[in-house]
């Protein structure tokens, strides 16, 4: 591992305009459609055993804390779908969409557990990529980055991906409130989440956060990156 970097300036970032209502609307249109798109990727994904991990790079998942009770989602609507299909049987006009609406809720959830399973946290030649769900994909190439540390903080309910600090602005992954990676940088580096300003958009960040299912297995994928 490298040694420990030094305090950096800190970098209080400015505050970008406040998106017009025109400009939320198409953002969530655009969002959901690459969230749709995605969720049938992931299944694709799935099936092909495809995960999207670079050559040469390691995956490392994220979605432990939450797999129980995604996969409990899952099957209570599977069995919920042919249950409401048995009540609204005899009103075709009822039951169709019921029926439609069912299936695609369902198909979304396992979209969302694919996507979480083969689109994990990657260690590569080229970088980092931090990812969350369907739509989080942040990377960082090995020239911005100082050192990875493990570094366990449980964080208070609800608090933003970006927070200032006294040595720049930090980008936090968490997975319920928790991180266990921490990333430092050489210098502040732009990142780009999904959404507007001020929760996504482009941040210039000093430090990252995330969680991983296997700290230590992240740690040693980054060290011959760092030597």
């Amino acid at each position: 591992m490298s040694a420990e970097p030094s305090v950096s300036r800190a970098h209080q970032p400015t505050p970008p305009p406040t998106p017009t209502r025109t400009a939320r609307i198409l953002n969530m249109l655009h969002r959901a459609l690459i969230a749709e798109l995605r969720v049938y990727s992931s299944i694709g994904r799935a099936i092909a055993r495809r995960p999207a991990v670079p050559e040469g790079g390691t995956g490392i998942g994220y979605h432990r804390p939450v797999l129980t009770v995604l996969i409990i989602f899952i099957v209570l609507s599977a069995v919920e779908i042919p249950i409401l299909d048995l009540i609204v049987h005899p009103w075709p006009a009822v039951r169709i969409p019921i029926l439609i609406l069912g299936i695609w809720g369902l198909t979304w959830m396992i979209g969302l557990l694919c996507a979480m399973l083969l689109r994990p946290h990657a260690v590569a030649p080229d970088g980092i990529r931090v990812r969350s769900g369907l739509e989080v994909d942040v990377f960082v190439p090995w020239d911005a980055v100082a050192s990875v540390a493990i570094s366990k903080r449980v964080d208070e309910p609800k608090q933003p991906r970006i927070s200032v600090t006294d040595h720049g602005a930090e980008y936090a992954e968490r997975m319920q409130d928790e991180t266990n990676i921490e990333i430092e940088l050489e210098r502040p580096f732009a990142i780009r989440l999904p959404g507007l300003a001020p929760r996504g958009g482009e941040h210039q960040v000093t430090t990252i956060r995330l969680w991983a299912d296997e700290p230590r297995a992240f740690l040693d994928a980054a060290r011959p990156f760092l030597v």
